[in-house]
């Protein structure tokens, strides 16, 4: 199966980029992503942690990094694939890097689970490189079949460590000075005490943001920001 006829939302996506995400406490994480796409880089990167701390971010970073390395790699999100028949793996590890987001979500489910397995096995034999996402470590992610527990296991596995609040002020600072937006401390200070500190969702404001203060020609400021939230 090629890229191409992949089922529509499941290629590569928007151009999201490692060098964008802002590491905070997860530098080792950082250093093994990018090794990864060396010669003698990890076979297999397990990252978990809660939803909206920027796994995807991560994933969809690293398949566009192997992309423009002149990979050829692929991207699965499990909660589009799991109503799909798992022999959508068949095949998969003829591509060099394999990216499976939010893969606990298939746990419990006897076929994909079985179909996992045996993606490791001819994952290993052909030198695809694996990176996973989920919720939780291998251990307690809730996969049933023991034997595909422990291949999660058996390459490097991180825990996203959350950014700390003034991590999260120089994220939301970073992103509107690549839209050409000046955002002050205190305003980027201000949308944490009253907004949400999920990373998704403080990306998506940056956007509205932008799109607002160009339409209204106004700068950011705390004043116009909390009129965008009341709105």
């Amino acid at each position: 199966m090629s890229l191409q006829q992949l089922p529509l939302g499941l290629e590569l996506r928007n151009p999201t980029r490692l060098h964008d995400f802002v590491a905070g406490d997860n530098q080792a994480l950082m250093q093994s992503l990018r090794k990864q796409l060396s010669e003698d880089g990890e076979t297999q990167i397990y990252i978990h942690a809660p939803s909206g701390t920027g796994r995807t971010h991560l994933l969809l970073g690293q398949c566009n990094a192997a992309r423009e390395a002149g990979w050829s790699p692929v991207y699965l999100a499990a909660g589009e694939i799991e109503s799909l028949s798992p022999q959508l793996l068949e095949g998969m590890e003829q591509y060099p890097l394999l990216a499976i987001d939010d893969i606990d979500q298939l746990a419990g489910r006897k076929d994909w689970e079985q179909a996992l397995f045996a993606l490791f096995n001819r994952a290993r034999e052909r030198g695809c490189r694996l990176l996973f996402s989920a919720t939780n470590a291998p251990a307690k992610a809730g996969f049933e079949l023991a034997d595909l527990s422990s291949r999660l296991a058996w390459g490097i596995t991180f825990r996203l460590r959350p950014l700390a609040d003034s991590q999260r002020q120089r994220l939301l600072i970073a992103l509107s000075e690549r839209r050409g937006l000046e955002m002050p401390i205190d305003v980027a200070r201000y949308l944490l005490q009253r907004y949400s500190r999920d990373i998704p969702r403080l990306v998506a404001l940056v956007e509205r943001l932008d799109r607002d203060s160009l339409a209204e020609k106004r700068r950011l400021t705390i004043p116009f920001v909390r009129s965008r939230l009341a709105s």
